[in-house]
């Protein structure tokens, strides 16, 4: 998969993701990145890309030129159009399933805004999908471009060990992951539940499933709504209910 980012800020992006299961992922070929800056493409001279927008108020906007031009650096030639998102926080809110999508494309192309935004033409012309990691302001559109490339690079056959190192994590089946632990058995006077070193694999799943189901009702149980849950699961929550909440 390759992703291709414009940016004001390009440098920001390899102290994140040089290094780790990315920047692993990367050597081996499976992802790549490249980082446009903006700047490269300005026709001033001291390489300015915003202005004053029509409309007044406070800020600076971005120019369509330099972000036009920097975007047909990269799609100009291709036999199909990158699909093309522009990190915004009036975009639709990021989340596992959204990742899911991104993960079936072979080329994105990610838009970091700056400043008060982008000239809107720019954004209708070129722009298949506007996304936000919450519904908050950042100062600009590198951080949530950083968090798109992780989540959705996990999910590219081959980066993570096994596909089971993604499928069990918090949000990949609609629930909160269950607890987990490490050596040493017992530490400040607390033992790992006894199931886990049973050896009997199907009590053990069973754990896992009932644990997401705990935790998920404890710390998120608007997810509950749209998880897929089997009768067990929802015997499960009825029974516990009142005692988990």
């Amino acid at each position: 998969m390759r992703f291709d980012v414009l940016t004001l800020f390009p440098h920001m992006f390899e102290a994140v993701l040089g290094d780790s299961i990315i920047g692993r992922a990367r050597e081996n070929g499976l992802i790549e990145l490249n980082f446009v800056d903006i700047r490269d493409f300005s026709k001033n001279k001291h390489r300015k890309v915003d202005d004053y927008p029509y409309s007044g108020g406070g800020g600076m906007l971005m120019n369509a030129q330099p972000v036009f031009d920097a975007y047909m650096s990269v799609a100009e030639g291709l036999p199909n159009k990158p699909i093309t998102v522009y990190m915004s926080p009036q975009g639709r809110v990021f989340n596992q399933s959204a990742a899911v999508e991104l993960s079936k494309e072979k080329h994105i192309i990610l838009l970091c805004g700056h400043y008060e935004g982008i000239d809107q033409r720019v954004i209708d012309e070129i722009v298949d999908m506007e996304i936000s990691i919450g519904d908050f302001v950042l100062t600009g559109g590198e951080i949530p471009a950083m968090a798109v490339i992780d989540t959705v690079s996990r999910l590219v056959p081959g980066v993570l060990a096994a596909e089971t190192s993604y499928e069990n994590e918090s949000h990949f089946n609609g629930l909160l992951e269950y607890p987990q632990y490490t050596r040493p058995a017992e530490w400040h006077g607390v033992s790992i539940p006894e199931v886990l070193i049973s050896g009997h694999h199907a009590n053990v799943e069973k754990w896992k499933r009932e644990q997401s189901l705990v935790n998920t009702l404890k710390k998120r149980p608007d997810m509950l709504e749209k998880a897929e849950l089997s009768k067990d699961d929802i015997k499960f929550l009825e029974k516990h209910k009142n005692e988990i909440s």
